[in-house]
């Protein structure tokens, strides 16, 4: 008997030797597919080396990052409350909600940009008055829709869309008896909704924000149409000037995969933290 139990404690599976030549494969591929590009002399790898951190890439890097903190952050402070809306029991909250929703997740967010640019085509003055009363105050459009205001504009108003989306069902993804046990509480919706409801939602929430996340810094390359000095804009005027196209744009992709890279780590970060309560008993 404890010849048999040494004999399976020493028992080992076979070496899978398909799968070795597989991994095997592909690194050969890989490693011929990096010497290949690494000695291309078309991609300017020194001029790529020496423009990467030059002082107006780093300010367009600086400038993308912005427009993603602040297009994200008023996204998600917008689409709270429209996802709120979306789940109400109320016909008119519901429906504004929800025609919001189409009308922003349905057009093209370059189009949007460029409409938020133009807008003084449509409205030369922007105006607060009273309903088919007098004007109280008045601006020139030209003055308040800057690059800046209209890229803001454009990108958290569309990404609240999207946001309202996720968020409304990570709301759905807590558990009706935790909803009914906060009623037998006596807990006010907005207490229960802070308290109780939102942080076993964010479980469903992170991932998908997370991707949003990522997938905001790169749709902050569409402000370029408008003038907007971000990255890809920064990089695009000096190939205008020095012809150096395939060199800058991999600068701008080199910063891109950079800063998409360090979000992921923290998407990660806060999927463990977040799903820790779920995952008791699980192996680090």
């Amino acid at each position: 008997m404890d010849d048999a139990a040494r004999d399976v404690a020493r028992a080992h599976r076979p070496f899978p030797l398909g799968r070795g030549l597989l991994w095997l494969a592909v690194m050969l591929i890989a490693a011929d597919f990096a010497w290949i590009v690494a000695g291309n002399g078309n991609f300017g790898w020194p001029v790529v080396a020496s423009y990467l951190t030059t002082a107006s890439v780093l300010e367009g890097l600086s400038v993308t990052l912005g427009l993603t903190v602040v297009a994200m952050t008023l996204g998600v402070l917008i689409g709270l409350p429209i996802a709120i809306a979306r789940l109400s029991n109320d016909r008119l909250l519901g429906g504004l909600a929800g025609l919001y929703i189409w009308f922003f997740r349905g057009t093209p967010l370059l189009v949007q940009l460029i409409f938020w640019y133009n807008l003084s085509t449509l409205f030369p003055e922007i105006a607060i008055s009273i309903p088919f009363g007098p004007t109280l105050l008045h601006w020139n459009t030209n003055d308040v829709i800057t690059p800046m205001t209209a890229a803001i504009a454009g990108l958290s108003l569309n990404e609240a869309a999207y946001m309202a989306e996720i968020i409304r069902g990570g709301l759905l993804s807590v558990d009706r008896g935790q909803v009914e046990a906060t009623d037998a509480f006596g807990m006010t919706r907005a207490y229960a909704l802070r308290r109780i409801i939102l942080p076993q939602a964010m479980r469903a929430i992170v991932p998908p924000t997370g991707n949003q996340l990522i997938s905001m810094i790169k749709a902050t390359s569409l402000v370029s149409v408008i003038a907007m000095a971000d990255l890809l804009y920064s990089v695009q005027t000096i190939y205008n000037r020095t012809f150096e196209v395939i060199p800058m744009l991999l600068v701008a992709v080199l910063w891109y995969l950079l800063v998409t890279s360090v979000l992921n780590v923290g998407q990660g970060w806060l999927e463990r933290r977040f799903a820790r309560g779920s995952e008791r008993g699980q192996p680090a």
